[in-house]
């Protein structure tokens, strides 16, 4: 399995080639904060329907905020959405 590497990929802060890949991009302690961060906003999503009753509708809305931030900052703000054509 071979993967095509352009010049986008390379980081240019320092004088070395280093290649960002993604088995190098976040430290094993970086990857645990950033899923235990995510969970804990999966969970309080599901922990607000509890809350939730005909007469209100706030529990729903927090927990659609909080499952939306779940998934969209590891996905979109932390993640490599911009390098499908990378690899």
């Amino acid at each position: 399995m071979s993967s095509k590497i352009n010049a986008s990929s390379r980081d240019t802060t320092s004088n070395q080639d280093i290649v960002r890949t993604p088995q190098n991009e976040n430290n094993t302690a970086t990857s645990a904060v950033l899923f235990v961060v995510s969970f804990a906003l999966f969970l309080g999503a599901i922990y607000s329907l509890s809350f939730l009753t005909l007469e209100n509708p706030w529990p729903m809305a927090v927990c659609l905020v909080l499952f939306a931030l779940a998934f969209w900052i590891p996905q979109t703000v932390l993640g490599r959405s911009d390098s499908a054509g990378e690899h």
